[in-house]
């Protein structure tokens, strides 16, 4: 039974602590819309999106009507386009269908403009890629993710040194909106298939055909959470992130489980992730520096950040039948207001960044560097944080921004839930040699840990 105290709790949370349901996400299956041509594959494309995702809208908006509580997002997933055209090789076409049903359905964005090649890249699969620039430049919500290694198959490096190259391309093509483009394309080791937050979601090979996957929120009732326990000890510290993250999964489960039965879907998984917003009170960042740093990016915030993680999710699992997707803490720059301010201190650098992804919920994420930056290196960025991932047996990720005609010391708008960001240094040593080598780092040996 539900006491007056927990629901007055409830309500306090979504008011004034920034509670909501990051996301509504239904993912679809795409394999029964091949066709033998890129015009009928992208009509079907487009027809079965439509028919399936048409009330996806008004649904969350019902739910949150209804329960009062807000759901910020609802998009769409769908299977990894690489091999949905690899038939008919109308990729552009399809990435246009794919922007026209993201726009009759209302939602505000569709992932799945995806490849998956860890192990390694067919023909088409390298001519899907190599069109990546083009589909997000002409395109506004269309999202795309490229899967270039795992923990089973190793790294293929021929694919981290094409997306290096990709990502410089995008960035040129949208130059005229800060290179907007590359902050809808993250490159991927150890991607799930069941992930609802952009730009990394796509309905994995696996999956159904009409999956409800949603993502929580919640770094501000954390935050809030943490400031009446001040001066206890790290125990303490954990288990009220723990509960506290039980409260705010309850909310995502209801919500996904509702929204699954009024759209005639499965329920998929609730994500367990901390997502933050450029909102004041809404930082993952600022809930790190209440357990105790002066700035994030001080020493200290890696083993900060790995309570945090851990702790939500083993609250978050008690709250939920299913839980899944990226499920931690996310830690992106341009998104998260603490994570601004610590770059614009001084106190927090890439390299800690990097660091910081070891026990993360993915990567470095919506990060700006100087638009001159070479592919090279951004290529040996990409292929720093795949090892991370590999080793470690976890997802890890890269959402880079090189924007063009900035540098060091300027600052990017995107607006919105993108934020801004500060341009942050790379390091200009070069790793030419390494890139140039390609082929295939081997999966690592699990037996012999230390």
């Amino acid at each position: 039974m539900i006491n007056n105290n927990e629901i007055l709790e409830t309500i306090q949370m979504i008011d004034s602590q920034h509670l909501d349901v990051r996301t509504i996400t239904m993912a679809i299956s795409l394999f029964d819309c091949i066709g033998e041509t890129p015009k009928s594959t992208a009509q079907r494309v487009y027809d079965k999106i439509c028919k399936l995702a048409c009330n996806l809208v008004k649904t969350g908006e019902d739910i949150a009507s209804d329960y009062g509580i807000p759901i910020v997002n609802k998009r769409i997933s769908v299977t990894p386009i690489s091999l949905i055209g690899a038939n008919s090789l109308g990729y552009i076409e399809i990435a246009k269908a794919l922007d026209r049903a993201a726009n009759t359905t209302g939602v505000d964005f569709l992932g799945g403009y995806t490849a998956l090649v860890h192990k390694g890249m067919t023909d088409w699969e390298r001519y899907f890629i190599e069109t990546i620039p083009e589909a997000l430049a002409s395109t506004q919500k269309v999202c795309s993710s490229v899967n270039v290694a795992s923990t089973k198959s190793g790294i293929n490096m021929d694919a981290v040194k094409m997306m290096g190259k990709i990502i410089k391309h995008t960035a040129r093509l949208t130059k005229d909106h800060d290179s907007i483009g590359c902050a809808k394309l993250v490159v991927f080791a150890n991607s799930v298939e069941d992930n609802p937050f952009m730009a990394g979601a796509f309905n994995g090979v696996g999956e159904g055909d009409a999956v409800i996957n949603v993502g929580v929120s919640g770094p501000g009732v954390v935050k809030v959470a943490l400031e009446k326990v001040r001066g206890r000890d790290l125990t303490v510290v954990a288990e009220t992130i723990k509960k506290t993250a039980f409260k705010i999964t309850r909310v995502g489960q209801l919500v996904a489980k509702e929204a699954a039965k009024r759209l005639n879907a499965q329920f998929g998984i609730v994500d367990l992730s901390l997502a933050p917003t450029p909102l004041a009170g809404d930082s993952v960042a600022q809930i790190l520096e209440e357990m105790g740093l002066e700035s994030v990016g001080a020493h200290g915030t890696t083993a900060c950040l790995a309570i945090l993680n851990d702790a939500v999710k083993k609250g978050g699992i008690m709250a939920s039948s299913h839980t899944g997707g990226l499920s931690g803490a996310f830690i992106p720059v341009s998104e998260d207001a603490g994570m601004i301010a610590g770059v614009e201190k001084g106190s927090l650098s890439l390299e800690k960044l990097e660091a910081m992804t070891c026990v993360c919920s993915v990567g470095l994420d919506m990060i700006a560097i100087p638009g001159d930056t070479d592919e090279k290196i951004i290529s040996a960025i990409i292929a720093d944080e795949c090892a991370i991932g590999v080793i470690n047996n976890k997802t890890t990720a890269v959402r880079l921004i090189p924007v063009e005609g900035k540098t060091v010391g300027q600052k990017v708008e995107f607006g919105g839930l993108l934020g801004s960001a500060p341009i942050m240094p790379v390091n200009k040593f070069r790793p030419d040699s390494f890139i140039d080598r390609g082929g295939r780092v081997p999966a690592p040996v699990h037996s012999n840990k230390n």
